[in-house]
């Protein structure tokens, strides 16, 4: 009994004292849990996860199923892995504010170069200003530029993702855009066609992808920093015997992605069924095998940083594999068009970066892989491309991946371009190596998108 007085007594106090915390904070939690109705933009900015869910299960619906969007939601992008990302000040951030008003006073008065001008450099002071980079948007749109303004208004919703009128903006200029894209993908598949009618003992076309094979293996190790020039990957291929004077590592490299290509041709090609884990393993295991056996074939065990990306902790990469995997399998993905379904793959990879080396040759590789199930050409990405890739790439981990897609297509198109001309009867061959990106009869009869 008197337990139970000195329980009542003391809970009592403790109630007394922390009661009104309590409910304080009980309050608090229910109130972020449940629906943000009216909440404005600044506070969306503010709750940007919290706004984010309010969108997804009670915002907006998603757009038709008859429009079939190339910005696909990667599973496992979370916000607490993107980059974390300078903070302006606060002279800065009024200074971009001065800008845009000036930007809006110049478009009403007629003067749309110095309104672009101000608000590109209202940007610069502020790249996340989100009425900057709507107002801008609209410019562009005006301008007849629907695809870098539909960019812009999707770099908005990802930093406010209730903004209203980037919404409606990107609503309008969504069809438009996806329109743009498949038109081009209808371009690269009547390519494809006329190559597939090219009998397979050309002699000319056999030719080619010979070339084609050992040009992709310069570009895509010169990504990477390799110094080899063509004629260096090429004796080492065919000979196995080192060039004077040369990194090990680098020759090593350019053995590995020789290797794994040839796994893929011999092996991954003739075999049908899903692409597993144990697919991209024993591509990576090949790729670094010659340089680094121990971890060729292992998913990394330490934590890596990308420039400014932050890929998933170690702990969690056997799950992002399976979730990989399973996307790459599904139903969604294989009703994608193929060269979108090969950028998507690559970028998905690449994002992980479940490797402690050679990730991008893997990514490549695996993006060759689903391009040639789907029999088209594997592609190359040049190494005079080297900063349009990562710019894209660098524009996916932002959340729009479709910059990305379209850079892979203008690859598929340089590449069926290169193999058809190639074919014809006044041969120009391959793009050189030197420093010039293309030869000068490329140039005149490759078309540049």
């Amino acid at each position: 009994m008197a337990a139970l007085t000195v329980w009542r007594y003391t809970s009592g106090r403790v109630l007394g004292g922390w009661g009104p915390l309590l409910c304080v904070l009980i309050g608090s939690l229910v109130g972020l849990l449940m629906p943000l109705v009216g909440v404005d933009d600044k506070c969306c900015a503010a709750l940007k996860g919290i706004a984010h869910l309010r969108c997804q299960l009670w915002g907006r619906p998603p757009p038709p199923a008859t429009v079939q969007s190339t910005s696909l939601t990667i599973p496992f992008t979370a916000l607490d892995l993107l980059p974390q990302k300078s903070k302006p000040s606060k002279d800065m951030v009024l200074e971009a504010k001065a800008a845009l008003q000036q930007a809006q006073e110049m478009k009403k008065a007629g003067k749309r170069e110095k309104a672009h001008k101000l608000l590109v450099h209202a940007l610069s002071m502020n790249p996340d200003f989100v009425e900057a980079l709507t107002e801008l948007g609209t410019i562009l749109e005006e301008e007849k530029d629907v695809i870098q303004a539909d960019h812009l208004y999707t770099k908005a919703l990802a930093i406010s993702p209730c903004n209203e009128r980037a919404l409606i903006s990107r609503d309008r200029t969504l069809p438009l855009v996806e329109e743009i894209d498949q038109r081009h993908f209808s371009i690269i598949d009547s390519k494809v066609r006329r190559l597939m009618s090219i009998p397979k003992g050309n002699s000319a076309l056999r030719r080619v992808m010979e070339e084609t094979y050992y040009h992709h293996i310069y570009h895509t190790v010169a990504i990477e920093g390799s110094t080899l020039t063509l004629s260096e990957i090429r004796h080492i291929i065919e000979t196995r015997y080192a060039v004077p004077g040369k990194s090990l590592q680098e020759q090593n490299e350019a053995i590995g992605v020789d290797v794994a290509m040839k796994y893929i041709n011999t092996t991954l090609l003739s075999r049908t069924g899903p692409i597993t884990v144990h697919d991209i393993l024993e591509i990576h295991r090949r790729v670094l095998g010659f340089v680094d056996p121990v971890e060729g074939g292992r998913l990394r065990t330490s934590q890596v940083f990308v420039g400014h990306h932050i890929p998933p902790h170690p702990q969690d990469l056997q799950r992002h594999m399976q979730e990989l995997v399973q996307w790459l399998n599904s139903e969604e993905a294989l009703q994608l068009h193929p060269v979108e379904y090969a950028a998507l793959a690559h970028y998905k990879l690449v994002y992980v970066h479940p490797f402690v080396d050679g990730n991008g040759r893997t990514s490549r590789l695996l993006m060759n892989l689903v391009l040639m199930k789907a029999r088209y050409p594997p592609i190359t990405i040049r190494k005079e491309q080297r900063a349009e890739y990562y710019a894209a790439l660098d524009t996916a981990n932002e959340g729009d991946v479709r910059p990305f897609i379209r850079f892979i297509a203008k690859c598929t198109e340089i590449t069926l371009d290169t193999l058809l001309i190639s074919t014809t009867e006044h041969a120009v061959g391959l793009p050189g190596t030197s420093q010039h990106p293309v030869c000068l009869d490329c140039k005149q009869t490759i078309p540049v998108h």
